[in-house]
């Protein structure tokens, strides 16, 4: 089952059910009037949602074009907004990057950190760039959101909590990261508003391209029209989301709607390309002793992509462009 929200001037949309091939939508107002409402009252929404979803499957309900442009991210605000740090070559590679070590517990305790949720970038919006010297970055991620999951739930209990997955493109402005942590207390400034891809899936969209708590498949990041990425997604992902879902609720519980993001897709082989561009510079300077590529300027694209076995697109595409902030 596929889920996106329509804007309809409401801080929080319209939900609506999508079609598999991303085509066409029918309304959801009579299950849930947001996709928050709908994780709110899972047990009885997801039944009603998939009833519908069978009946625009079938054109046995009313539907509409798909617009990219018309959508919000699925979620356009939420609770919580989580995301980890999962595929140890992209830690090592942007640590390097700016001069610090890896911890020394790197593979076994996750890094995580919290962004901002109370606003979210949709799949075709502008990212601003108030200041180019800040360093503007993409981030391709795979992401999941939570139901109620409480305190304490183990990576083996923890499938039973995933209700949909997402596409991610955690905006970062990389310049402003050393002088934030050189103070001892996170990220903030440098973490701008997060874009996510037009459609919510369940997980039994991917098939057993989902399992053990991964994505396994590729995603596919293309910069200024040129592929520049095209990494596996479970492949060297050390810690999987069940690992991430029980790290972060080691002492607090998390309400539906809680995003929890995977960390930047990576690989340690440099065939296959990159998530971002700090791991791109930093790879620069292990070969030439030097960065030759500039972080994102006004004019650059950046588009997120990932493909089923079929080539069908799971999670619609995120295209976004850099305008002046």
């Amino acid at each position: 089952m596929k889920l996106a929200t329509l804007r309809d001037g409401s801080r929080d949309g319209r939900l609506v059910v999508v079609r598999r091939d991303n085509a066409v939508y029918a309304p959801a107002d009579r299950v849930a009037p947001s996709l928050q409402a709908a994780l709110d009252d899972w047990e009885r929404a997801e039944p009603r949602l998939r009833e519908l979803a069978a009946d625009l499957e079938a054109g046995t309900v009313e539907s509409f074009p798909v617009e990219p442009e018309r959508l919000h991210a699925p979620l356009p605000r939420a609770y919580e907004w989580v995301d980890g740090s999962a595929y140890l070559n992209h830690v090592i590679l942007v640590r390097k990057a700016r001069g610090a070590e890896p911890p020394p517990s790197l593979r076994e305790d996750p890094l995580v950190y919290q962004g901002g949720s109370g606003h979210f970038l949709g799949p075709t919006e502008d990212i601003p760039l108030p200041d180019p010297e800040w360093g503007l970055d993409f981030e391709s991620e795979v992401a999941v959101v939570l139901g109620d999951t409480p305190r304490g739930t183990k990576a083996a209990e923890a499938s039973r909590h995933v209700r949909l997955l997402l596409l991610v493109n955690d905006v970062t402005l990389r310049n402003l990261i050393p002088g934030e942590l050189a103070k001892g207390f996170g990220f903030f400034q440098s973490k701008p508003a997060t874009a996510f891809g037009p459609f919510a899936v369940t997980p039994d969209e991917l098939g057993d391209a989902w399992r053990d708590g991964r994505v396994h498949l590729p995603l596919r990041t293309t910069y200024n029209g040129q592929v520049v990425g095209e990494i596996d997604a479970g492949a060297e992902m050390h810690f999987s989301f069940f690992d991430l879902v029980e790290h972060i609720c080691k002492t607090r519980s998390f309400t539906a709607g809680t995003i929890l993001g995977g960390g930047t897709v990576s690989t340690e082989d440099r065939t296959r390309g990159i998530s971002c561009l700090a791991e791109r510079r930093m790879i620069e300077i292990i070969e030439t002793g030097a960065p030759k590529t500039p972080f994102m300027s006004v004019g650059d694209t950046v588009e997120i992509e990932m493909f089923d076995r079929e080539g069908r697109s799971v999670f619609g595409r995120i295209r976004q462009r850099v305008v002046r902030g």
